[in-house]
């Protein structure tokens, strides 16, 4: 009965310490705590100005590989969908519709990945039959690739 005893104990005090989420989750978590205590604290004329220098110095700490992709996409989102607004977004390079997330980039080192990943969330207009995707891996851009996406994120926003 002990032993059962010490299993237990010992089952949820690793429940408590890591609760299911990699270290990088949990950050990038806190992250997006911070965001919304910063834009509750804002005023909205203020908000775009700054949501944009913050993507822009995210952008400027990611490894070189990340932020060569990080800044073109960057480029290719402003020029595709000048509506849409930079924000972060757990801690990512984000672009926003009316204040909801339509699509993100993800740096590779952000959690521990081979590759980064540009997605698209749900508010994103993408659909396709029955079955679409939402993501896309990134080792680099080529031309064809940035006409790919600069097509996509059109079709999202419309």
């Amino acid at each position: 009965m002990k032993s059962t005893q010490t299993s237990a104990k010992s089952t949820s005090a690793v429940d408590e310490k890591h609760d299911g989420f990699t270290d990088e989750e949990r950050g990038a978590m806190k992250e997006r705590a911070k965001e919304l205590r910063t834009a509750a604290r804002r005023s909205p004329r203020a908000a775009k100005a700054d949501a944009e220098s913050e993507v822009l110095a995210k952008i400027a700490e990611m490894p070189e590989a990340d932020r060569v992709l990080a800044e073109r996409l960057h480029d290719i989102v402003k020029a595709g969908a000048p509506d849409l607004s930079p924000r972060l977004w757990y801690g990512m390079p984000a672009y926003a519709k009316n204040g909801k997330v339509v699509c993100f980039f993800q740096s590779a080192q952000k959690f521990k990945t081979r590759y980064a990943t540009f997605g698209f969330s749900d508010q994103a207009a993408l659909d396709e039959g029955t079955m679409w995707p939402t993501s896309y891996a990134l080792t680099e851009l080529t031309a064809a690739d940035e006409a790919r996406i600069g097509a996509l994120i059109k079709k999202a926003v419309s």
